[in-house]
């Protein structure tokens, strides 16, 4: 039962993160953002800091460290509010999370019955390698659990 719930909960995940594919689309400017748009605006550095009521400087060095990532989130959700835009933070996945798990698990479950059939070859039981498509389902199925297959070997 949770198995499906987490299941539908990665489908729905994976929906709503489509939308922010390809990730290229959402680059960040070489200066950083808020250097890009307080530009765009035509805002000046002053003018900037006297909207966060902080120097000058500190604008520096706030689109600096944005630019070179080290910024904070609270940090820059604040300098993007003084810039009247709202921050969008979000983790897009290379692959869906419904892809991911299911290489996770398939990944686990060769490494697992590659060692039963190591055994099984050594006592001369060897199983063909035929039904191996059917056998990782089937394993994957009836002895893997979502959490468990994160867990390191």
């Amino acid at each position: 039962m949770r198995t499906v719930i987490r299941q539908k909960a990665r489908q729905r995940l994976d929906e709503r993160l489509l939308a922010l594919k390809p990730v290229d689309h959402y680059r960040s400017p070489p200066k950083g953002w808020l250097k890009a748009i307080r530009d765009a605006l035509g805002m000046t550095g002053v003018q900037f800091a006297r909207r966060l009521n902080v120097s000058p400087q500190s604008v520096d060095a706030l689109e600096k460290s944005e630019a070179n990532g080290t910024i904070k989130i609270k940090t820059l959700r604040r300098a993007a509010e003084a810039l009247d835009c709202t921050l969008v933070y979000a983790l897009v996945p290379n692959t869906s999370l419904e892809a991911a798990v299911n290489e996770q698990a398939r990944a686990l479950a060769l490494r697992d019955l590659d060692r039963v059939a190591h055994t099984m070859k050594l006592e001369a039981q060897g199983v063909p390698d035929a039904d191996l498509a059917e056998r990782l389902d089937a394993y994957i199925r009836d002895s893997l659990r979502d959490r468990d297959i994160w867990e390191p070997s």
